[in-house]
């Protein structure tokens, strides 16, 4: 289904809704969204009242509607996918969105604010969702952010064919209509410390910071030149794009063979760039099979199409430098000055999958030539909210530890957390899931803390 429907068509696709009586779609997602609620006012052309429907749950509409993994969650539970036809709950989403942002509508009222005062440490998924959420409890919210816009992984991490730019800067701006302020440029660990927050008057501080911090491979050679983290190339192509960056710091050539390592979806948002930067060629290397992969079906399709070309069951063992691919290939280029800082092939170790599920390292080795790698193997929280705030604990990874009671406080009183920091990485949906659980228990324990003020 197009994401760019036409009325009718939106109309014409929430009229084939069964409404059934125990709606299987509900449930299958993750925020629990009212869909029959909002597909029933579409079919009836009410689509102010869809929309209204829909920001009861989400602060987020028209990101998710482009982003989440409907055919594994909302539309893989309709009724009518045993027809192989379900609702397209996601395009009918995004359309209800973008219809009441070219119509400027706006359910929901700014908050008083009466009702607590809430800092907010981080502006990504999980950051967006507790300040709206609260924000329509009539709580004051203020969101520290780091860098100089807001958005997070929605700005800088996910590339702009899948959601653009434009769209994230929207939905912000209508969580600052209901009364969420946000102050840029402010990196909480150098700049100002959980302990400063809370001396402004705060009753509880969020941290949504994410997983800053990319993993890397440690095998031989891991420091030539033409290898990049997939979160950074990802950045500073937005940057480059945005006219904020030069070029030539995206690193990528034209006409370079690419290899990027890693099957999940920031792996393939990275090679699907590489491609339309005018990559040579793009090769994804993952070291399991390809229904093991966890990135989208529809986004490994769309790779697919693209001509981006997959090597399964493949462990990466070392980056070569020239010097070595000439010896070891009989490589007939000129040397040059760089021929042994200059990435030029990998070297992987063949897997093979037994009748018992294991995955065995045998088959051989092989040479990928290459002239970039992309790694997109996994990534990890930064510490330094942790290191300059006392009370807070982190497991051996380094994710923060949370409570059960109230829902998302750290082992700080006062200090929430939830999101990719706390549960590593995750879809944007699923960020938001624990992050609205977490708007609630930050409620209540500001509710409980007012209660016995009050008491004393």
């Amino acid at each position: 289904m197009s994401s760019k429907m036409t009325m009718q068509e939106a109309i014409n696709e929430a009229k084939r809704c069964l409404n059934c009586s125990k709606p299987l779609c509900r449930g299958g997602c993750p925020i629990e969204h009212n869909i029959p609620e909002f597909v029933r006012a579409l079919s009836e052309g009410n689509i102010g009242s869809a929309y209204a429907t829909i920001a009861e749950r989400s602060n987020l509409p028209a990101i998710c509607g482009r982003v989440c993994a409907h055919e594994k969650q909302c539309e893989a539970n309709c009724i009518l996918v045993k027809k192989n036809s379900p609702i397209p709950i996601g395009s009918l989403e995004m359309f209800i969105a973008d219809f009441a942002h070219e119509h400027g509508l706006n359910p929901l009222p700014p908050s008083t604010g009466k009702r607590g005062k809430v800092a907010v440490i981080g502006s990504g998924p999980a950051g967006l969702t507790v300040a709206g959420d609260l924000a329509k409890m009539d709580f004051a919210v203020t969101i520290f952010e780091g860098q100089s816009e807001p958005g997070g992984v929605l700005l800088f991490g996910i590339p702009d064919f899948r959601l653009a730019k434009d769209v994230v800067r929207r939905e912000i701006e209508i969580l600052q209509k209901l009364g969420v302020e946000i102050i840029t440029d402010k990196l909480i660990g150098p700049d100002m410390t959980v302990d400063t927050i809370f001396e402004q008057g705060f009753d509880a501080i969020f941290m949504g910071t994410g997983t800053a911090l990319p993993k890397i491979l440690d095998i031989p050679g891991k420091d030539l030149s033409g290898i990049i983290t997939a979160t950074y190339f990802l950045r500073v192509v937005v940057l480059s794009d945005a006219g904020k960056l030069d070029k030539k710091e995206v690193f990528m050539h034209e006409n370079d063979n690419v290899v990027v390592i890693g099957a999940g979806n920031v792996a393939i948002d990275a090679a699907r760039t590489a491609i339309r930067r005018g990559a040579g060629t793009v090769t994804v290397l993952y070291h399991k099979t390809a229904e093991e992969m966890s990135c989208l079906p529809s986004e490994y399709n769309a790779a697919l199409k693209e001509g981006i070309q997959f090597k399964f069951l493949q462990q990466p063992l070392g980056y070569l430098n020239r010097k070595q691919m000439r010896a070891l290939t009989n490589m007939r280029d000129r040397a040059t000055a760089d021929d042994e800082t200059a990435l030029a092939g990998l070297l992987v170790q063949n897997i093979i999958k037994d009748a018992d599920g294991r995955f065995i390292e045998t088959g051989g080795q092989e040479i990928v030539p290459c002239d970039f790698v992309i790694l997109a193997v996994g990534q990890r929280p930064a510490a330094r909210i942790v290191s300059t705030t006392k009370g807070i604990k982190v497991d051996d990874r380094g994710f923060v530890i949370t409570k059960e009671r109230p829902y998302g406080m750290t082992t700080r009183a006062g200090v929430f957390s939830s999101g990719d920091v706390v549960h590593g990485p995750k879809t944007v949906v699923l960020a938001m899931k624990a992050s609205k659980k977490v708007a609630a228990g930050i409620a209540q324990y500001i509710d409980a803390k007012k209660l016995l003020s009050e008491c004393e």
